[in-house]
């Protein structure tokens, strides 16, 4: 066992060294304050940079979507592979009819 551990405490302590332990405790608690003020700006900073890209990429996101009405509105419009198929067909069809 190291010397320290050997050592009792007293009974009882001096005025003086309750002010000092008291001081040890406030001085602790002090950078225990000074961390968690530091903890909190550094917070409210990525929560404020996470709410602008948040609103960043909602911006980002409403376009593609704007985007992808107007494509598929576009796609409606055009006709299908098989409807493609069905008058490629036909118009050979005619094209051969015509040519007799």
């Amino acid at each position: 066992m190291s010397e320290k551990s050997k050592n009792k405490l007293p009974a009882t302590f001096t005025e003086s060294e309750v002010g000092t332990l008291i001081e040890h405790f406030d001085s602790k608690l002090d950078l225990a304050v000074k961390g968690l003020q530091a903890l909190d700006v550094k917070i409210d900073k990525n929560y404020a940079e996470s709410k602008e890209f948040r609103s960043e990429v909602s911006y980002k996101f409403d376009i593609a979507l704007d985007e992808l009405h107007l494509i598929h509105n576009d796609l409606k419009e055009k006709v299908g592979r098989d409807e493609f198929v069905l008058l490629e067909k036909r118009v050979a069809a005619l094209e051969k009819s015509n040519r007799k």
